[in-house]
């Protein structure tokens, strides 16, 4: 059983690299796939304590990319975290949520929620600061009962506290994988929330940008989700990926490698998604 996405300290996860490795062999994986937002600065411990706990580590990101009228995700796997051209974009990336989360702190104290920049800073483990950040400094000063609380009333899109920030735009987000050597693929395919037709439009678009992969297994994807995201995965031949999303303390109902233990993915997976890898197949 593997787990391909799941967030460290270096992004929005509570447990740091090694840590996470830690929880992944207790919970008996053979693979594991390190996607922190926006940074791949993780990377480096995290592959060394994967070889220690005889782990197969898998170098990988989750990048935000423009779209509306959900949000969308592409996952990539396998590429070269010191590629210039993908650091110079992350670096760019971060800056933006960077400048965001003060937009948010602005837009929270005129509705009478002040919330000092140390204080969320102090829930984030490294440099990569976010709503989830932003969120817990609000749960702890009394402003909301909880993380789902916040989002539902102040911090989800369309809210009063929600600030747009810059993304790339799908196609060069999946250009930016690729050209780093990595294996680019959507992420839980229900954010964009599209209808049927809608959704294998978008698919079909992501796919001739070079799209390789969508996130089939999902702790939010019930049977139907499942059985729509597998028929997309085989009439585009992509690769079925899947993963917890795990963040440790920040859903802790979410467990490493089983989601809400309602999802198992396989280790043939990896195989799939190894043979895909650009490097590899000198794309």
């Amino acid at each position: 059983m593997i787990d391909l996405h799941t967030h460290s300290t270096f992004s929005d996860g509570s447990l740091t690299p090694e840590a996470l490795v830690e929880s992944a062999s207790a919970a008996g994986l053979s693979a594991l796939a390190l996607t922190d937002h926006d940074t791949t600065e993780g990377l480096a411990p995290f592959m060394v304590a994967c070889e220690k706990a005889g782990i197969t580590g898998v170098p990988g990101v989750e990048i935000s990319a423009e779209y509306a009228p959900g949000t969308m995700h592409l996952l990539g796997y396998f590429m070269d975290p010191d590629h210039a051209g993908m650091q110079s974009a992350l670096l760019r990336l971060r800056e933006g949520r960077e400048h965001r989360n003060h937009r948010i702190l602005l837009a929270l104290a005129s509705l009478g929620m002040d919330l000092p920049w140390s204080e969320v800073t102090a829930f984030a483990g490294s440099d990569v600061v976010g709503r989830p950040h932003i969120a817990q400094a609000m749960i702890a000063r009394g402003y909301a009962a909880s993380k789902q609380d916040v989002f539902k009333r102040f911090l989800g899109k369309g809210k009063p506290g929600y600030v747009e920030r810059d993304r790339l735009s799908p196609k060069k987000g999946i250009e930016l994988i690729r050209a780093a050597g990595g294996v680019p693929v959507l992420a839980h395919p229900f954010t964009l929330k599209l209808r049927n037709k809608a959704l294998r439009s978008c698919v079909a678009e992501l796919v001739d940008y070079g799209l390789q992969g969508i996130e089939v297994f999902y702790p939010e994807h019930g049977p139907e989700r499942l059985h729509l995201y597998q028929r997309l995965a085989i009439a585009f031949g992509l690769t079925m990926t899947g993963g917890s999303d795990f963040h440790g303390a920040a859903n802790p109902a979410i467990k490493i490698g089983r989601g809400f233990d309602n999802i198992h993915v396989s280790d043939a997976i990896l195989d799939d998604l190894r043979s895909r890898n650009c490097l590899r197949s000198n794309h």
